[in-house]
């Protein structure tokens, strides 16, 4: 019987979780690779992801001080992924993801400073199609392989989802909500994916994922300032409209095979960058990225599977946006916006051969 690596599994089921846990605007959209299979088919899979963010940073200095003075933002993430895989042979299949969301954003600067009120949003995210190929032979490569993928995003979830603003006591105001929960980025991007996968023996291997998606458009015409007018700050720096920023995921670890048991262990890194390869870097962004430790278990039984993986953060930075280093440059301060980010993240994944 063909070892099923755990770096098949985690492909098929995580859908990258990334939101980089918080307030670092990524959206799930990539991983949705499949195992060397010996029949055509189909494959349907299920994923959930939560997390929490509330805990801000600047860099990689926590600000412990906004949780204390209950100023922090409090994000709430829910996120279900369906991906359906059309199996063409062993080395070629295609994929297509989409997500749906639903968020809870409260916090007190975005509405009179003084009071928690709650933003929120609900909907599908953006659909992404990608076609995989294996570069080796998997009949003749048991032991390892690469798996090469190339996809599009396309800006099916609104970008300009609103919401109410409490200003004032006795008044809202219509506004779009943060970048953070919004459900789409309003960009048709480019995806890149290397999954990779080596076997010792029929219980120990490692895995690795390379995922990139390229934004060209610069920003998408949403405003950023929740419901209030665009101040001549925002609007020399460019951050009173959102942008459409690049995404990038990378992990690796090893795993162990137990029966129809896999369990891993791994670090995963993903974050926003502030710089895209493609296109401008102008408009409102927080970039940053964040190291996990993940652990993982999976369980296969017959056409289905299950896993469940919790990333850990290890580490969380908040890197200066495009605003951030021209605002540092015209006024000789150093100037660094902040984030939120949660302490970890729950993905479970339901996988059904067709």
């Amino acid at each position: 019987m063909r070892l099923i690596p755990l770096v098949f599994i985690i492909c098929m089921c995580s859908s990258i979780d990334a939101n980089a846990q918080g307030c670092v605007a990524i959206r799930g959209t990539a991983g949705v690779c499949g195992k060397p299979a010996d029949k055509k088919g189909w494959e349907l899979n299920l994923s959930n992801r939560y997390f929490k963010s509330y805990k801000h940073f600047v860099g990689t200095v926590e600000q412990k001080q906004r949780v204390d003075s209950n100023s922090n933002v409090i994000n709430h993430a829910n996120e279900i992924d369906i991906t359906v895989t059309k199996i063409i042979d062993s080395r070629w299949s295609l994929a297509a993801t989409i997500p749906i969301l639903a968020f809870k954003r409260s916090s007190l600067y975005e509405h009179d400073g003084k009071t928690r009120h709650s933003t929120h949003s609900f909907g599908i995210g953006d659909l992404r199609i990608s076609a995989y190929w294996w570069l080796f032979d998997p009949i003749k490569h048991e032991k390892g392989n690469v798996q090469i993928g190339m996809g599009i995003k396309l800006p099916t979830g609104n970008y300009n989802y609103q919401d109410y603003f409490y200003k004032k006591a006795d008044s809202s105001i219509l506004g779009a909500v943060d970048q953070s929960i919004q459900l789409g980025d309003g960009g048709t991007g480019i995806s890149v994916e290397l999954n990779s996968f080596y076997n010792f023996n029929k219980k120990l291997g490692l895995y690795a994922n390379l995922f990139y998606l390229s934004n060209p458009r610069e920003v998408n015409g949403t405003s950023a300032t929740r419901g209030s007018a665009a101040s001549a700050t925002t609007k020399k720096y460019n951050t009173d409209v959102m942008s459409v920023p690049d995404l990038f995921m990378l992990r690796g670890g090893i795993n162990f095979n137990y029966k129809k048991f896999t369990f891993s262990g791994g670090v995963r890194i993903e974050g926003l960058p502030s710089s895209d390869l493609i296109g401008g870097d102008r408009g409102f962004r927080r970039p940053g990225y964040i190291i996990s430790a993940e652990p993982a278990i999976m369980y296969v039984y017959k056409k289905t599977s299950l896993n469940l993986s919790i990333p850990f953060a290890l580490k969380r930075n908040r890197t200066q946006s495009d605003s951030d280093k021209r605002r540092t440059v015209d006024t000789g301060i150093h100037q660094q916006g902040d984030a939120a980010f949660a302490d970890y993240l729950i993905n479970v994944g339901l996988i059904l051969k067709l």
